[in-house]
């Protein structure tokens, strides 16, 4: 039996094609400058991509990645969708993903983040991610500034 504080239980499932539909619609809502269709598509395709998708019951609530290149897993994507937000889903998207990275042979952990993303940021702050540069005019059509974050894994 399951106590009624406990958390939801979340399932992290390998990212399929039959997963794209419902990616996209989150993935248009939550971001100015989404992924196109393609991108995911090449999630698919990369051998150094390890990417999960998210599901509360059978609802995809959310989905993430990153790419792994020697050492490093390169966070690519953490995204909950808009109805899901401030459960703390994200929190336990990004412990998923930086144990997965661990289990992987990662040693650090790095991302961008638009520096208007004040609860991305704060989140990526307190899993124990710094600060580490600036990206200048990054996302091409807002010309958004990306904070370069880095996390050591050991």
């Amino acid at each position: 039996m399951t106590h009624p504080s406990a958390p939801p239980e979340l399932q992290y499932v390998p990212l399929a094609q039959e997963h794209l539909d419902r990616i996209m619609a989150i993935e248009v809502e939550a971001y100015p400058e989404p992924w196109t269709r393609g991108m995911f598509v090449d999630e698919l395709r990369n051998p150094r991509s390890h990417f999960d998708v998210v599901f509360l019951d059978e609802a995809l609530v959310g989905y993430g990645g990153f790419w792994l290149v020697l050492d490093e897993a390169h966070i690519t994507s953490v995204t909950v969708c808009r109805d899901q937000r401030g459960r703390g889903y994200g929190r336990r998207l990004m412990e998923h993903l930086l144990e997965r990275a661990r289990t992987v042979g990662a040693r650090l952990a790095t991302l961008e983040v638009r520096m208007s993303n004040l609860t991305a940021r704060n989140l990526y702050l307190s899993l124990g991610f710094r600060p580490v540069g600036i990206r200048k005019d990054y996302y091409p059509r807002s010309h958004e500034d990306a904070m370069v974050m880095l996390a050591e894994l050991t």
